[in-house]
């Protein structure tokens, strides 16, 4: 989808200047246990974990699985909150100068139905990853202090 028009009303009166949104990032077990991650399109900052910005009147439980749908083409099960999160570590500066300070509550779900197929619009490839194999991932800063932050990485 890109940016929201809540998002774009806000950029044409500050800039790029830093802003702090609510998001939601969605931890996608499969059956076997693996996580699914995505590259984003148009970046090569390496591996992070879906989601995205809450839009204005939608709860964030249901931007996760608005976002996961957009941006895989699957369904999810009702998610379940791990964390909320925030800081430097999630504070992202776009191609085009804008910045942003996210803060994002990070869920868990398994897939209910679908199959996972980037949208080429917002992400360019998905993956599977074995827990054992997050560690030596190409993830980006985003991914990587989240992932700790939860859990799914180690200390």
């Amino acid at each position: 989808m890109g940016m929201s028009p809540h998002v774009a009303r806000l950029r044409a009166a500050i800039g790029h200047e830093l802003i702090q949104l609510p998001s939601v990032s969605v931890l996608v077990v499969d059956q076997d246990e693996r996580l699914l991650l995505v590259r984003h399109a148009g970046t090569t900052d390496g591996w992070t974990v879906p989601g995205g910005a809450i839009e204005i009147g939608e709860t964030p439980a249901r931007a996760a699985e608005r976002e996961i749908l957009e941006e895989t083409g699957i369904r999810i099960t009702p998610p379940r909150l791990l964390a909320v999160l925030g800081g430097a570590d999630y504070e992202v500066t776009y191609g085009n100068g804008d910045r942003v300070a996210y803060v994002p509550a990070v869920f868990e779900a398994r897939i209910a139905g679908g199959t996972p197929t980037p949208d080429l619009e917002e992400v360019s490839e998905l993956g599977w990853f074995r827990p054992a194999q997050l560690p030596g991932a190409d993830l980006n800063r985003f991914a990587r202090a989240l992932l700790r932050a939860t859990g799914h990485l180690g200390a």
